[in-house]
């Protein structure tokens, strides 16, 4: 069986991270890199991490094509509208994508105009496109809606989502405001960039998954305050400063919340689990002690996709509409 080939789109934190699982994976290889930081353009992708191979960092897709990708593993950006040009370019030469973009993973209700363009565009070129990772893409979406997979009825769905954020990478922390003051916490709060993004489509995913329609989404943010000085690796967190974010999203059916997702992520927070709770028949009580890493869950279901989204429908996918997906060696 033939390598699966990657270029890899994106050479931030997670795109490091994610060459450095695909190094270690038999079955997997780099054979080209993009980023649009000029300081690694023309820069060797060893150059970020030794154990990555030596090959040219360069500025566009078109410089690549020669390689012959099978995949492009996409991880620049959070929202629809700055990710679709880049998912059409790549599209349009026949390559498939599996994205970290959150709000990839379930857009039709939050941007179906943009995901009506990709759609179109992966389904003329014979290619799947699929939004992933470990939250929106597995945790609080396709993983409560396989548990309910044994049910017979289900009356409402709840997904808690605890994480101490120190052991999370530098970005993360501060996109969940780690160290702000109130008021930096609201300003950016209200400019939509301090958030947990994906928290509306993963209520959506459920929703549809469950053939339930909502009434009305709610998207509840405030700040968790740190009730004593926090020193990370990255972020001093002084005591009454925001210590990271507190996120409800809440999907209403008939007046009533159907879908309660609970997301809250500190620096310093106490304890770490991933929970779900299925009111129905029978039901169902999951608990992850400990939690999932998410930086090292979201690099592996990106990689881990990399197989399953060769043997998908060509269109824009869900994590529903793939092939099964596990690790693979």
């Amino acid at each position: 069986m033939k390598n699966i080939r990657i270029v890899q789109v994106g050479l931030g934190p997670l795109g490091v991270k994610i060459g450095q699982f695909i190094a270690e994976r038999t079955g997997l290889e780099t054979v080209a890199a993009i980023d649009k930081n000029p300081d690694l353009i023309g820069k060797s992708l060893s150059s970020l991490d030794q154990n990555l191979p030596d090959i040219v960092i360069e500025e566009n897709f078109a410089n690549c094509i020669d390689q012959k990708p099978d995949v492009a593993v996409l991880t620049t950006v959070s929202d629809m509208q700055r990710i679709t040009p880049q998912i059409i370019e790549i599209v349009s030469m026949g390559i498939p994508v599996v994205s970290t973009c959150e709000e990839l993973s379930y857009p039709w209700i939050t941007a179906p105009s943009l995901a009506s363009q990709i759609d179109s565009m992966a389904t003329k070129n014979n290619v799947a496109v699929v939004g992933t990772g470990v939250n929106p893409g597995f945790l609080m979406d396709s993983l409560p809606t396989f548990l309910t997979s044994v049910c017979q009825h289900v009356e409402s769905i709840e997904v808690s989502r605890f994480q101490n954020a120190a052991y999370r990478r530098i970005p993360f922390q501060k996109k969940i405001g780690a160290g702000a003051t109130m008021e930096e916490f609201e300003k950016r709060k209200s400019e939509g960039s301090l958030r947990h993004v994906g928290l509306t489509e993963s209520i959506q995913y459920i929703a549809t998954s469950l053939g339930w329609s909502l009434d009305k989404t709610e998207d509840i943010i405030s700040p968790v305050i740190a009730e004593n000085e926090i020193n990370t690796n990255g972020v001093k967190v002084a005591k009454g400063l925001a210590s990271g974010v507190n996120q409800v999203g809440n999907g209403y059916v008939d007046g009533e919340v159907k879908i309660k997702l609970v997301f809250q992520a500190a620096v310093g927070e106490s304890s770490s689990y991933d929970e779900i709770i299925i009111k129905g028949t029978p039901n169902i009580h999951s608990k992850i002690e400990g939690g999932v890493n998410g930086d090292v869950a979201t690099c592996a279901i990106t990689v881990n996709c990399s197989r399953s989204i060769l043997e998908a429908k060509p269109g824009l996918r869900t994590m529903s509409d793939l092939p099964n997906i596990s690790y693979f060696s």
